[in-house]
């Protein structure tokens, strides 16, 4: 299982990062238990092993005039690897898409994108979405409200996982 290589305070760590990626080292070594100098290198192995992938600002972005959020459903007339990649990679460029995930089952990927209003994000449907190469099919969902955005994982459901396991 992953995560089983870690220790109960590597997995503390990583649940307070996640909950506040910018309390400092001794706040972080407080509230897990340990002393500063440890603390540090125990964050500097997770991150250097991939555990810790970045530290991010949750930006609202309603306050920067980003009023309009769609989820995107996407079918692709091919799923060869080289066109599942070269979609991908078209997503990437595309500043509007916030997030790419492709799935099994009917629709090939969804896309969550934002915009300022939906004028700005019917241009990007019609202009570069629906017009991309192999792209069969887009249906679009407009969200009305977030009731949860919670990143990350729930380190309580891991932490219950592991105890059944001793």
């Amino acid at each position: 299982m992953a995560g089983h290589k870690l220790d109960e305070i590597d997995r503390k760590i990583l649940s307070e990062l996640q909950a506040d990626g910018r309390m400092t080292n001794v706040e972080l070594a407080r509230r897990v238990g340990i002393s500063a100098p440890p603390c540090l290198r125990r964050v500097r192995t997770l991150e250097e092993s991939g555990y810790v992938r970045g530290y991010h600002a949750d930006v609202n972005p309603r306050e920067l005039g980003f009023e309009v959020q769609v989820f995107a459903m996407v079918g692709l007339h091919s799923q060869a690897e080289s066109d599942l990649s070269a979609f991908e990679q078209r997503c990437r460029e595309w500043p509007l898409v916030r997030e790419c995930h492709m799935l099994n089952g009917e629709i090939d990927f969804i896309l969550k994108c934002v915009a300022p209003d939906l004028s700005t994000f019917q241009s990007f449907l019609t202009a570069q979405l629906t017009s991309a190469p192999n792209v069969a099919s887009v249906k679009t969902s407009l969200v009305i409200r977030c009731a949860k955005d919670e990143p990350g994982v729930p380190f309580e459901v891991l932490e219950d996982r592991l105890a059944k396991l001793v």
